[in-house]
């Protein structure tokens, strides 16, 4: 399907980080995708840890593989060519157009722009023709002035396509028309005319209550508020953070979630989050695991600095313990490398080679190489849909039961491990799995649920999403 666009593209920018742009850009795909639009999500650059795999086998960030889902649209390397994934403080490995770039990592930021402003208009011209409506989302801010020179993601995107430009600020944290007319101010004449309106997230109260502040904006600006979405819940993943919180809670099954630096991914497990009786406790230090029904280790984008933490905080002898006392043990990924013997790197991958838990008879070699693939694996008579995202081959040294898939994964008694992602986002893996541990209860299909999410989200919200679609004319009043 080819078509020129026929109206320039949108472009959701936030006043701060976490204003809910990924949120915004997502619903409102799936708003004009429910109104007969051909609509495709991009972002030039993103910054996460969470990564999904497309079909083309390259990776991109797990929020515009969402907004994909909301557009009713396969995901593709364009939608995010570049992807920024950190494993240090001051570090990040570098993905271009899904696949990583290992000769940008030595180049320092403001030098890397020359090499991938071209595979962001390229990106951004291929979808250009093939959709007729493209949702554009910023990143961070446009008022960081410290990084214009680099810009790749933000006002050089918005100017480069002409897009029609909405600010976004978080009234829940206050200070919201302060950010919007400071980051308007920190604008050019020339990019100041691409901002056609305001948007205040995550409102909490009564709406006209807000009427003169608007009015005092608009004096101020010339740009009018043109939708006020309501603090509203959701089951949606976040785009990079994991803002659940809970600790162990009696007559349900618990399940400790080990947040280590670097964890990736943790969205994966929200299937578990949500299910009724069932309690995921995120833990980050030192606690007794032995009253857990379950442990689970997630991927990590750096792993021997996720080891590290283990030790340093003692959770290495917690997770040790409670496995040997009959704890279910599940790694997943960087966390199934954790649970094994020995981790080689003579590419220095992840900058030395360490020891792991030696729950499982296994060791990993690094290499430079990076296996990014979906798959599609027969799971006791069902298919299931999963993906694979990591560097290292995993060789098993005795004759285990595997775990889902030989040769992805294996499992000795209670401890298991699998490089298979998305794996309790299948309902038949999730609800074995719960069962397993003495759950009873019935899981659904999480792609089915966050696809009904999505349109509960749009029918909740139509008002504000209807103001937005009706301002740029691409629905009607």
């Amino acid at each position: 399907m080819t078509s020129t666009p026929f109206k320039p593209p949108v472009m959701f920018m936030g006043c701060t980080s976490d204003a809910g742009k990924s949120l915004v850009c997502a619903l409102f795909c799936r708003h004009l995708s429910n109104a007969g639009l051909n609509v495709a999500p991009f972002k030039a650059q993103n910054m996460s840890n969470n990564a999904a795999v497309t079909p083309e086998g390259g990776e991109i960030g797990r929020a515009q593989y969402l907004q994909a889902i909301a557009a009713k649209q396969t995901a593709s390397i364009d939608m995010n060519p570049v992807l920024l994934k950190p494993h240090s403080e001051k570090g990040a490995q570098v993905v271009v157009n899904g696949q990583v770039s290992h000769d940008l990592l030595a180049k320092d930021w403001h030098q890397r722009k020359s090499a991938l402003w071209p595979a962001v208009t390229a990106s951004l011209a291929r979808l250009q023709q093939n959709y007729s409506q493209l949702v554009i989302e910023g990143a961070g801010s446009p008022a960081e002035v410290n990084l214009r020179k680099s810009d790749i993601v933000n006002m050089e995107v918005a100017l480069h396509c002409q897009a029609s430009v909405y600010l976004i600020a978080d009234i829940d944290r206050g200070g919201a028309y302060a950010h919007l007319l400071g980051t308007w101010m920190c604008l050019s004449a020339e990019e100041q005319k691409l901002v056609k309106g305001f948007v205040l997230n995550k409102f909490r109260g009564e709406q006209a209550l807000l009427h003169d502040a608007n009015v005092w904006l608009e004096d101020k600006t010339g740009i009018p508020i043109v939708a006020v979405i309501p603090w509203t819940e959701h089951q949606l993943p976040e785009e990079d953070n994991f803002f659940h919180r809970s600790i162990w809670q009696p007559n349900c099954l618990n399940i400790a979630l080990i947040v280590y630096p670097y964890a990736s991914n943790l969205d994966e497990f929200d299937p578990l989050v949500y299910q009724q009786g069932v309690n995921v406790v995120p833990l980050r230090e030192h606690q007794d695991l032995s009253h857990f029904d379950a442990i689970i280790l997630p991927g990590s984008k750096h792993v021997a600095t996720s080891r590290k933490h283990l030790a340093k905080t003692g959770l290495d002898q917690q997770i040790i313990h409670a496995a040997k006392h009959g704890v279910r043990v599940t790694g997943i990924c960087g966390g199934l490398q954790i649970l094994g013997e020995l981790n080689l790197d003579p590419d220095s991958v992840e900058g030395e080679a360490f020891k792991g838990l030696s729950l499982l008879p296994l060791t990993t070699t690094y290499s430079s190489l990076k296996t990014t693939v979906q798959r599609n694996i027969d799971y006791d008579g069902e298919t299931i849909r999963c993906y694979e995202i990591h560097h290292g081959q995993t060789q098993c040294s005795a004759q285990l039961d595997s775990f889902v898939e030989q040769a992805t994964g294996w499992q000795l008694d209670n401890v298991q491990g699998s490089y298979l992602h998305d794996l309790f986002t299948n309902r038949k893996v999730c609800q074995d799995w719960l069962e397993s541990l003495g759950w009873r209860g019935k899981c659904e299909d999480w792609n089915q649920v966050l696809d009904n999410e999505l349109d509960r989200l749009c029918d909740k919200l139509s008002l504000p999403l209807s103001q937005l679609s009706e301002q740029l004319g691409l629905t009607k009043p």
